[in-house]
């Protein structure tokens, strides 16, 4: 994943908005809102990722989804690959979220059983 321009100015913002969230989280609720907060973000990433595509898991919606085919087949090619190289992107994005996830779980529920439990 190559970082832009705007990346680049945006990536110190987004460190902030990150590291004040894990403070916020560790000074309500310890390390174990921290590790909470990891296990928010990765359920939201991955719920994401998984309706990319389209709506998914609900039972009631099946008139949905055959509308959702109708309309992916009556896209022109170039619609088509705008939407794949879309997802791909989101995909990029969403890495980032996950690595970031799977770290706040690591440090909260890790320093949680190490000095609360430990």
């Amino acid at each position: 994943m190559r970082m832009t321009r705007v990346d680049w100015i945006l990536l110190p913002f987004l460190i902030a908005a990150v590291a004040f969230l894990a403070l916020g989280a560790f000074l309500l609720a310890g390390f174990l809102g921290l590790g909470v907060l990891g296990l928010i973000i990765g359920v939201m990433a991955q719920r994401i990722e998984l309706e990319k595509d389209g709506a998914v898991s609900n039972y009631m919606a099946t008139s949905l989804y055959a509308q959702q085919f109708e309309a992916q087949e009556r896209m022109s090619r170039a619609e088509r690959a705008e939407r794949r190289a879309e997802a791909r992107e989101l995909v990029k994005r969403l890495f980032v979220a996950k690595v970031v996830s799977a770290g706040l779980i690591i440090l909260g529920f890790g320093f949680f059983v190490l000095f609360q439990l430990g």
